[in-house]
């Protein structure tokens, strides 16, 4: 990594946090402490705000931006194949904003980096993909940002049907099929659930609580267990 490179890197960790310990940008950037402290001090000698000290921890002064680096080739590579991910299994809401995301992006490169997206043979195909599915991803990722009871006409790999009324707390993504993270009130645990294998659904007015034992960091920890 080029040290310019590197000392963009640290004021954008250092955006938006409270305190950033050197010990955290040497892991995140690959390099010693004594590294990190020369381009704290390097930085700071050329007029970036940066506050705290060595074994503490660092921050931006309030108030202070820098412009955004131009994207390296892997980095366009990168934002490319997500955008055409995104596009083939993110639901038809998503897909479209996947591509007029990466229409602002190609807009402002120059012309070298604009043609390296269009050189891009990285894929997602979307020939396979469920169109009912990605419809019905759209209500539950609605349902998750408004905190709505699922109830769910389900059917488990054995085919076998079911009626479940569920909180919603994430969307997974598996390469193949999505999965809602959800709390199932019927079985009062935490379960997952495919998507393309929900028959039908429907949002409830009913809005589930933020309830300790129940929440998305809660169920996480319940998947690491089993």
């Amino acid at each position: 990594m080029r040290r310019a490179d590197r000392l963009f890197r640290i004021v954008q960790h250092l955006r938006g946090r409270r305190l950033t310990t050197a010990a955290f940008l040497a892991e995140r950037l690959g390099v010693s402490l004594r590294t990190v402290y020369r381009d704290v001090r390097d930085l700071s000698l050329s007029g970036v705000p940066i506050e705290g000290e060595a074994g503490v921890g660092y921050r931006l002064k309030a108030g202070f931006d820098v412009p955004p680096l131009m994207f390296t080739l892997n980095e366009i590579e990168a934002l490319a194949v997500g955008a055409r991910m995104v596009e083939a299994w993110g639901g038809p809401v998503l897909a479209e904003s996947a591509r007029t995301a990466m229409e602002k992006i190609i807009a402002a490169l120059p012309a070298d980096r604009r043609l390296a997206v269009e050189r891009t043979r990285l894929y997602a195909p979307g020939f396979h993909v469920d169109g009912k599915a990605m419809q019905r991803l759209e209500a539950v990722r609605a349902a998750i940002g408004e905190r709505r009871v699922l109830r769910l006409d389900y059917r488990d790999a054995a085919n076998k049907a079911s009626e479940r009324e569920v909180w919603p707390l994430a969307l997974y993504f598996w390469g193949g099929a999505w999965t809602i993270g959800a709390w199932c009130e019927g079985r009062d645990d935490f379960r997952n659930f495919r998507v393309d294998r929900i028959a039908a659904l429907e949002a409830l007015e009913r809005r589930y609580p933020d309830q300790p034992g129940r929440r998305l960091s809660d169920f996480l920890r319940a998947m690491q267990a089993n």
